[in-house]
């Protein structure tokens, strides 16, 4: 890419629909933010490059959603939980792959690529969501 991507949510999903979980990473103290947003939270600073993130991470905490959103109401029940990625990065996402009873705070994660069908008044944005690393 010789033309550098704007640091918008769009180009994030971009990312993601190729099977790449990038993030915004600010040129003037280095600190990366996931989702990338156009404002260093840290320095103010307007100038990022994208940068890759680890797909591999630890589970800090999750919840089982059994009464969902009307455009998520046909996934119920699932596992949404918030990961810990490399470098302190934290993202949520669903948990998938595994039985709900099996999901442990603390266990190994892996990012996966995936597009779902929603209703059309849903972006219809590509996803990601987390798989166990190591198979239950």
């Amino acid at each position: 890419m010789n033309e550098q991507a704007p640091f918008t949510i769009e180009q994030f999903y971009k990312y993601i629909n190729l099977g790449k979980l990038m993030g915004g990473k600010c040129k003037k103290c280095g600190v990366i933010h996931l989702p990338p947003r156009p404002l260093c939270n840290k320095c103010l600073s307007k100038e990022f490059e994208w940068v890759e993130i680890s797909q591999k991470g630890k589970l800090l905490t999750y919840t089982i959603i059994h009464v969902a959103p009307p455009q998520f109401e046909q996934m119920a029940p699932y596992a949404v939980g918030i990961i810990q990625l490399e470098k302190g990065l934290r993202i949520p996402g669903m948990i998938r792959d595994i039985e709900h009873e099996e999901i442990e705070i603390g266990m190994e994660l892996t990012v996966n690529f995936d597009t779902s069908a929603v209703p059309s008044q849903w972006p219809q944005w590509p996803r990601y969501y987390f798989k166990p690393t190591h198979p239950q």
